[in-house]
């Protein structure tokens, strides 16, 4: 008797061991629209580093944000991380975001990438992609000059009601006034080649072959080219020139990739942690060296041949934030434009 009481004494304070064991667990629930599987390493090294175990759901940027919404209170989510400043944006709309306050995120990230409740944590510039055969680069040198009837029949474009091209007109709307940005809009409209479809990759194609004469294109897409394994792909880029936009004016616009803590994250702890650590000269190298993108902190070096081989360039220092301010406004101006 004596005995079986021992025994369940014992299970007792083992299961008491193990639910204590469980609840100390350190875990980040991460829910990502970065569909990258490069983006592993970046993940390893953060466990390896914190010890906290990452749990990861990836889908599209509308259906995380809706099952965020429909988990409400319950949802598990500490993180949400995505590309663009427009996507970003729709989050914190939503009030999905809960302000963070580090100081080590604001000594790193620079204020222009981030906004009071999320930041950006690597870049990518939205550059102007021509065929050297069909178009003379020097004829377009800014966003502006597609409207040029020069263009007539040659822009090839991807949809307006993308990300990309929301906060492209955002950024354009901040530099030119909405009248400006719409009249640029219409004219462009007037310019395509053919009605916008596909992603920057079949820009690019469409360029080298010949369809269009010029596109815009995110560096990512391009860098990604350069670097192919396929001598097809690379073999595209001897077709066509890169121009860095409005080098003279205000800077090339930059897309970004970014995150932040959700409101109802049940590890605030953890979250903090994985945003400071984006912020990390490791993960910094990692977005520049693994995935083609610019980091965010400045004083990182970069070391991906592609990159360096497009060169250096001077950047838009609009805010972000105002990119987000301005992405409803930059939706309509493209529905008014038929810029479908």
């Amino acid at each position: 008797m004596k005995s079986s009481r021992l025994f369940l004494a014992l299970l007792a304070i083992g299961a008491i061991g193990a639910a204590t064991a469980q609840a100390q667990e350190k875990v980040l629930n991460l829910y990502s629209a970065r569909h990258y599987q490069t983006d592993e390493a970046l993940y390893s090294n953060f466990t390896r580093q914190t010890g906290i175990k990452i749990n990861r759901i990836e889908a599209k940027e509308d259906e995380l944000l809706e099952r965020i919404r429909n988990e409400g209170a319950a949802s598990p989510a500490d993180i949400f991380l995505t590309v663009d400043a427009a996507r970003l944006a729709k989050a914190d709309e939503l009030g999905l975001f809960a302000p963070v306050k580090s100081k080590l995120l604001e000594e790193r990230i620079p204020a222009n990438l981030r906004s009071p409740d999320w930041f950006a944590f690597s870049t990518r510039a939205r550059v102007i992609v021509i065929n050297k055969a069909a178009v003379k680069a020097d004829e377009v040198q800014n966003y502006e000059d597609l409207a040029s009837p020069k263009l007539k029949g040659k822009v090839c474009s991807r949809s307006g009601s993308h990300p990309y091209n929301i906060s492209l007109m955002s950024a354009l709307i901040a530099h030119l006034g909405e009248a400006k940005a719409e009249e640029w809009a219409r004219a462009v409209v007037a310019n395509f080649a053919r009605a916008p479809k596909g992603g920057d990759t079949d820009q690019i194609k469409s360029v080298a072959a010949g369809e269009c004469g010029v596109a815009v294109s995110n560096t990512y897409y391009l860098a990604r080219l350069l670097r192919s394994d396929k001598p097809e792909e690379r073999s595209l880029m001897d077709r066509i020139t890169i121009v860095w936009p409005n080098q003279k004016t205000f800077g090339t616009h930059i897309n970004i990739s970014g995150g932040g803590m959700l409101k109802t994250a049940p590890n605030k702890e953890s979250a903090v942690k994985f945003l400071e650590y984006l912020a990390s000269d490791d993960a910094q190298r990692y977005f520049a060296d693994g995935n083609n993108e610019w980091p965010a902190v400045a004083s990182v070096a970069v070391k991906n041949p592609a990159l360096e081989t497009m060169g250096k360039f001077k950047a838009d220092s609009l805010p972000v934030a105002t990119l987000a301010k301005n992405a409803v406004a930059a939706q309509r101006i493209y529905d008014r434009a038929g810029w479908k």
